[in-house]
């Protein structure tokens, strides 16, 4: 028997968000649709019986699979099938995770596993928002113990007007693309890519989205109050409060001792662990079975002293006072055949950045269900385990360091100079190589350099800060250029980058309840003048992109050329493309607006294909005179190509200045000979070519006058010849 389908609907914004459950997947701890417009995500939520032994955190998964089918599409790849994750579904998955695991017990360790298929995705919808909202759902009918839901929105910024849930069209036109996920009573998690977008309004999209977003919640909950499973009893693995007290108590006063010395990271650590050790032998002895939680105690003390330090005194563990941005120091142009390069340090936070630029066959295609087919601006970042002092094996791009690239790729998209402006694919690693806090916003101030290294002409610099909050009750602080230890101990990382005009790319991670759009604000407000100072300490290295491009970096020049000449410069199969790059060494693209992007290493190449390009698509012009070669004679004139794949025909009486029996008499198939262009024909594509006006020095007018046979038919029929390439096979096309 078919089970029956239960329907809530949340409406806000002229929008409907439909959640749907009860058929599917009947054994899953919760399963949920959600639907807006045309786009389908189906949501699971599973907690496992036990929790998993030997591990001091809360185990949850959260996966997001891309299904092509959802968009009537077969995968691109060799097995046509789905493999491992792409980069939109690494992102998407994260962008969920981040406003679910805060509203977890934080003592619970069984685990819980979130799967997301995307199961319909209409051209103009993003899947990522509705995915938060199916996540949440799934959960929230669940046994799962959750203090939720969220809910989630995306707001564009067109004309002054705030968009909710803005199309992909909508979206490449918008000021601001900010997706929002919160509670019912604050914000969990922010992420924001804009085109400089004020502080102010900022704000103000921030509070909007939280309002927009509080039908998604409603709903939800009714769908809990009616058919929400109960929620399942869990073991607690939280240390006794007696015992937290305890080592507290003991180790107060030790803290005090060594944060008032405001010690270096290294130095820090290392007093931290010597005391560490110190407590187990004075508390526990012998006696190993109390290790586990006396350590958590330990980490719990510490974190209690650091931050009353901080919300009581405002001093933090390396001495900086709630604003102040630790020593900065730049370089670029480190490296000798890259084509740029440069090197952010913040106290121990450094990110080298490396520029590759490349013609546009060197973009990326992209196989997922966004409308996006190719990316011709690629950042990406590496984090190795000695940038922190450890040991782990190389195993290829982490999730976090896949979200960091985008931060930063996001960071900068609204600076990069336009394909038309500057025709190169850009290519960004960053390299962390000693991290303490923020190194993604250390990518994009090391990017900024590199760009500016490499001359790219960027549209204005770009620096990025990360920002943290203590709170407790109503009291809470929040903190510039938070390091490591701070990020750890801390409520909030708050990342925000832009220019000098406004914001260009924000992300928030929190870890309490939420935060309030007047935190926010005032989170805004004091990163903006971080950003400014560190933009000043970058600036003093290299105020402005170079004037010129490096000298490895290949020259790329484009030219326009007409539609109907792309075949005549591809040629057959691609035959003449290809010779003109074998003999020019020249890369050649072409669009197919008639866009030709010609890439070579020297200006002697480049003149040479620019000249065969410009030969192969030039027009024929009235009064003209060419020097071609005959292809074809007939009894009444010969074909003559005066440009490549464009030939007229000589009509037998303008052949010579004297009376002609015979077109072999004066010119055979191979023989080249000079002749004015006396008539076109351009819907015909007919051209009248004569050699007795070149004989006897006529102009144009004369030309014509004497000419007959042009009187009559202004080509000489069809067969005076025209354009040859038409037909031709595009197949050296892009």
């Amino acid at each position: 028997m078919k089970p029956e389908l239960k329907t809530f609907k949340a409406q806000f914004a002229g929008q409907e968000v439909t959640f749907e459950t009860g058929q599917l997947a009947m054994q899953a701890g919760g399963a949920v649709n959600v639907r807006l417009n045309g786009s389908m995500i189906f949501a699971s939520a599973t907690m496992s019986d036990e929790p998993r032994e030997g591990i001091d955190f809360f185990p949850l998964s959260v996966d997001f699979e891309e299904r092509m089918y959802a968009g009537g599409a077969i995968p691109g790849s060799f097995f046509r099938r789905e493999g491992r994750p792409t980069e939109n579904a690494i992102l998407t998955a994260r962008l969920t995770d981040r406003p679910l695991r805060p509203l977890f017990p934080k003592d619970m360790r069984n685990d819980v596993q979130v799967i997301m298929y995307a199961m319909s995705a209409d051209p103009e919808t993003p899947l990522d928002v509705l995915a938060i909202n199916a996540a949440s759902a799934a959960v929230m009918i669940s046994d799962a113990p959750w203090g939720g839901p969220v809910g989630a929105v995306r707001i564009g910024l067109i004309d002054g007007e705030f968009i909710v849930n803005p199309t992909y069209t909508q979206i490449e036109e918008s000021q601001l693309d900010l997706r929002v996920a919160g509670t019912k009573e604050a914000l969990l998690m922010v992420e924001a890519g804009a085109s400089e977008v004020d502080e102010e309004t900022m704000g103000r999209a921030l509070a909007y989205a939280h309002e927009v977003m509080q039908p998604l919640i409603d709903a939800q909950l009714a769908m809990a109050a009616a058919v929400g499973k109960p929620k399942k009893e869990y073991p607690s693995f939280s240390v006794p409060e007696e015992t937290k007290e305890k080592v507290y108590n003991w180790a107060k006063d030790r803290f005090t001792a060594i944060y008032e010395q405001a010690p270096k990271k290294q130095e820090l650590d290392a007093a931290i662990n010597a005391l560490r050790k110190e407590m187990l032998v004075e508390l526990a002895g012998e006696d190993e079975s109390q290790y586990k939680d006396l350590r958590e105690a330990f980490e719990s003390a510490n974190k209690k002293f650091v931050r009353t330090r901080i919300l009581e005194q405002g001093q933090r563990p390396d001495g900086r006072s709630t604003t102040e941005i630790r020593p900065i120091w730049c370089d670029v142009d480190l490296s000798p055949r890259a084509h740029g390069s440069g090197l952010f340090t913040r106290g121990l936070t450094q990110v080298l950045t490396f520029t590759t630029l490349g013609t546009p066959r060197d973009a990326q295609s992209i196989d997922n269900l966004t409308p996006t087919e190719t990316k011709r601006y690629m950042h990406h970042y590496n984090f190795p385990p000695f940038s922190t002092g450890e040991t782990r094996p190389l195993r290829g791009s982490s999730r976090r360091e896949i979200g960091h690239g985008a931060l930063a790729e996001r960071a900068l998209v609204p600076v990069i100079p336009s394909e038309k402006e500057f025709p190169y694919t850009l290519r960004l690693v960053s390299e962390c190589l000693s991290s303490n806090g923020s190194t993604s916003m250390g990518s994009v101030c090391g990017s900024t350099l590199s760009l500016m290294d490499a001359g790219v002409p960027i549209k204005a610099p770009v620096s990025g800060i990360a920002m943290g909050m203590v709170s407790e009750g109503d009291k809470y602080v929040i903190l510039s250029d938070i390091q490591g230890l701070e990020d750890h101990l801390g409520d909030m990382d708050f990342k925000v980058a832009g220019t000098d005009n406004g914001i260009t790319a924000l992300q928030m991670d929190i870890k309490v309840d939420g935060l309030t759009p007047q935190m926010m604000s005032e989170a805004l407000a004091q990163a903006k003048e971080g950003r400014k100072h560190i933009l000043n300490q970058m600036l003093a290295v290299l105020p402005a992109p170079r004037p010129e491009l490096k000298e490895h970096t290949p020259r790329i020049i484009t030219i326009q050329i007409p539609v109907d000449k792309i075949g005549a410069v591809i040629g057959k199969g691609g035959e003449t493309i290809r010779a003109i790059q074998e003999e020019t060494g020249a890369k050649i693209d072409i669009e197919d607006d008639g866009t030709v992007f010609v890439a070579t290493a020297d200006s002697d190449s480049e003149r040479r294909a620019r000249e065969r390009i410009e030969a192969l698509t030039e027009s024929a012009v009235l009064g003209r005179i060419y020097t071609g070669k005959v292809v074809r004679t007939t009894d009444f004139g010969a074909f003559v190509e005066i440009i490549p794949g464009t030939d007229g025909m000589v009509h037998i009486s303008q052949l010579d200045s004297q009376r002609v029996n015979k077109v072999e008499d004066v010119c055979e198939v191979g023989d080249e000979i000079t002749v004015m262009v006396t008539g076109i024909d351009e819907g015909a594509g007919r051209i009248r070519l004569s050699r007795q006006a070149v004989l006897e020095g006529w102009t144009l007018e004369e030309a014509q006058e004497r000419d007959s046979g042009g009187k009559k038919s202004s080509g000489g029929g069809n067969r005076s010849g025209g354009n040859r390439s038409g037909g031709r096979d595009r197949g050296g096309r892009r």
